[in-house]
């Protein structure tokens, strides 16, 4: 080797070591997250950064032609509501998953894989997408467009992109495994509320049930007798209720306090999807963390919301959304079933759910609207002031 590649190689090695610096100042800050959203939130941030890209997403599909999951960086919340709900995997996008190598290009509207965009996207020219790939399987991949200043994506951004791409795999990877467990925790939490009212409630109940029978044979015989039996029943309904009250606190997610109201949602609208084969659609325009008592009330009341949907409405598509302007909080939940009448007496004693909610958001400070007829689907809103 002469002494002009020395030269060169001495003249990229600042540069290299600047870029390895860089790159693994985005990991520690990613690894100080303490959410796994909130740190994949931080690799969008970080991939716009280190490319030097105008507008950056990072997408994980959902296995079914969608996205589970797909992050951006450079778009506004109103823009992002006003281009829509998650894109699918096609075109560029599509492209990017079935593939571990990277892909630059300077104008993507070239591409014959190009398909176009939806109404208010922005133009975008210069593009590089990164597969995030493990033990050779793609789990995602990130997204780079509009290369600032005017130009395009070079090697140097691809090599840190790549670098980045591989800690987002370790990321996702872990992700997939702590939800697994969770998904056996909740499986092993319900069953051990199962055995506690089996074991408790079930019994009390049993116990005023013979003790209301033995007071209405007693009444005619012995009233003091009869009295003392229809106590003892209602001592027992009593502790009955607190109990079972103490049991649907211990309900309360998990990841409520965690991960957020937010975050809480994904997962459970996720798990809907996998479990109940639900065909449900989530929007969240919301940012940032809610009071805890506000956030635990919005979330059980999606939670009945969508079960009613899919347990009585046979619906074809249920929309989630949560959004919020200034400090007013809206959550909407939507379908295309069966409806019903919302002032049936005789519906509203079978599906004790209207009442549970509409007590959920009174309890909040809460306005709630129910709005249904038979044959034009339902939807729950909701707001509140946070």
């Amino acid at each position: 080797m002469g002494p002009a590649a020395d030269v060169s190689f001495a003249a990229m090695a600042p540069r290299r070591t600047t870029s390895f610096r860089a790159v693994s100042d985005a990991v520690l800050a990613i690894a100080a997250e303490r959410t796994v959203q909130d740190g994949l939130r931080r690799m969008v941030d970080a991939a716009r950064d280190l490319s030097g890209a105008r507008y950056a997403a990072l997408g994980i599909p959902d296995g079914e032609g969608g996205f589970r999951q797909f992050l951006t960086a450079g778009i506004s919340q109103r823009r992002a509501a006003e281009i829509g709900p998650l894109p699918r995997t096609h075109g560029m996008l599509g492209a990017m998953l079935e593939t571990s190598r990277s892909f630059r290009s300077g104008d993507l509207r070239k591409d014959p894989r190009f398909e176009g965009w939806p109404e208010r996207h922005p133009v975008m020219r210069s593009f590089m997408g990164v597969p995030i790939s493990a033990k050779g399987v793609v789990l995602g991949a990130f997204y780079l467009a509009e290369k600032r200043p005017r130009g395009g994506f070079t090697s140097g951004d691809q090599a840190r992109l790549e670098l980045l791409a591989a800690h987002a795999a370790v990321a996702i990877e872990n992700a997939r495994l702590y939800e697994r467990n969770r998904e056996l925790s909740a499986v092993a939490e319900r069953n051990r509320l199962a055995r506690d009212l089996h074991d408790a409630v079930a019994q009390k109940l049993f116990s005023a049930s013979l003790s209301a029978e033995t007071a209405a044979t007693l009444a005619e015989l012995d009233a003091a007798a009869a009295q003392a039996e229809m106590r003892r029943a209602g001592e027992l309904l009593s502790e009955a209720t607190a109990e079972l009250r103490a049991l649907i606190f211990e309900l309360r997610p998990p990841g409520l306090d965690r991960d957020g109201l937010q975050e809480t949602l994904r997962k459970h609208v996720e798990v809907l999807r996998r479990v109940e084969r639900a065909p449900v659609e989530l929007d969240i325009t919301c940012d940032g963390r809610l009071p805890a008592g506000l956030e635990d009330g919005l979330h059980r009341i999606a939670q009945e919301a969508l079960q009613n949907a899919i347990r009585h409405a046979g619906a074809g598509r249920i929309d989630v959304r949560l959004g919020r302007h200034n400090s007013l909080v809206r959550l909407e939940v939507r379908d295309d079933g069966v409806g019903f009448d919302p002032v049936d007496g005789g519906l509203r004693a079978r599906h004790l759910g209207l009442t549970s909610m509409e007590e959920r958001a009174a309890e909040l400070g809460a306005r709630i609207e129910i709005s249904s007829a038979p044959g034009a689907g339902t939807s729950v809103t909701v707001t509140a002031d946070a």
